[in-house]
């Protein structure tokens, strides 16, 4: 649970988190989300945590399927 100073800022946060990460955001949506970031150390602490994890993952390569596994999870999905 968070134990933030208000707990509808930090949902809110929460549901902007990855257009903030992404640098999608309108500019005064980001200074809002800053001013909260500013006062909320468990909303930070959530923040830093996605960008670490999106920054790894973007850091990996992606892994060789084995033959025929794309061609089967393109049938399953109907993208074929």
């Amino acid at each position: 649970m968070i134990t933030g100073h208000n707990n509808l800022e930090c949902h809110d946060l929460l549901g902007r988190l990855s257009g903030y990460i992404d640098g999608e955001l309108e500019t005064a949506v980001c200074a809002q989300l800053e001013a909260h970031l500013a006062q909320c150390s468990d909303c930070r602490v959530m923040v830093d945590t996605l960008r670490r994890t999106v920054t790894l993952y973007r850091c990996q390569r992606a892994p060789e399927l084995p033959q025929g596994v794309q061609q089967r999870l393109y049938q399953v999905l109907n993208l074929d």
